[in-house]
């Protein structure tokens, strides 16, 4: 069970990772519009210098056509690094894409996917993460709960070894959903996570541990005794 960030704000993900367990960091062109027209590969660079080689970062393509795929493909590898998983959509343009890019040893994140067919495809192409597109499933009446299962049990019937990076997600409680079905991954808009701790019954419950602390011992903390 494994968390990303999914934003490429660099104060974001610099103060929050200090705070939450996180994976690696996740991007497509609509959070990329949020940051405004921000010098591209270096930005990516800077993002990477922060959570390090270890983690995995997701950069999606923007290309219709297999030839304009690949050729994003290599310039986000030439001009960031070449451990970033070049992110795809799900259609026969992107299915051929991936294949491609996969028989280069190339990691891929199969994205924008809303049907067990897709991920399936995306599966048997080769895709090191598949990302089922949670919240928005649901607003068009499909199950995503029964998506991510099919996909978490064909990956463990048939030994596949792509990941279930879930993902478009409005709460913490779809989140939570997507890991009991199977998903090894979520990626995660940050504002999500930091919710799920800022509930008042949490605070209420640290204001009262002070509250019985002062009330035997005062104002002394623990490492003044």
């Amino acid at each position: 069970m494994k968390y990303m960030f999914d934003t490429v704000n660099i104060k974001t993900i610099k103060d929050l990772s200090e705070i939450f367990p996180i994976e690696g960091i996740t991007s497509n062109p609509s959070i990329v519009k949020k940051e405004g027209k921000i010098d591209f590969f270096k930005h990516f660079r800077e993002i990477r210098k922060i959570i390090g080689m270890d983690k995995t970062l997701h950069i999606q393509v923007t290309a219709k056509d297999c030839e304009g795929m690949l050729k994003e493909a290599k310039a986000i590898l030439d001009n960031v690094d070449n451990k970033v998983s070049i992110k795809i959509p799900v259609n026969e343009e992107g299915l051929k894409a991936i294949r491609i890019l996969k028989s280069k040893g190339i990691s891929v994140t199969a994205t924008a996917i809303y049907t067990k067919a897709q991920g399936l495809f995306a599966m048997e192409a080769g895709a090191d993460f598949i990302a089922p597109y949670f919240n928005r499933m649901e607003n068009m009446d499909i199950d995503p709960r029964e998506v991510i299962t099919t996909f978490a049990n064909m990956i463990e019937k048939y030994n596949y070894p792509t990941k279930i990076l879930a993902a478009s997600f409005k709460n913490i409680g779809q989140v939570n959903d997507a890991f009991e079905c199977g998903a090894q991954t979520a990626t995660v808009a940050p504002e999500i996570l930091q919710t799920a701790l800022r509930m008042p019954a949490i605070q209420k419950a640290v204001d009262d541990f002070t509250t019985d602390w002062e009330t035997i011992f005062g104002k002394v903390s623990i490492a003044d005794l």
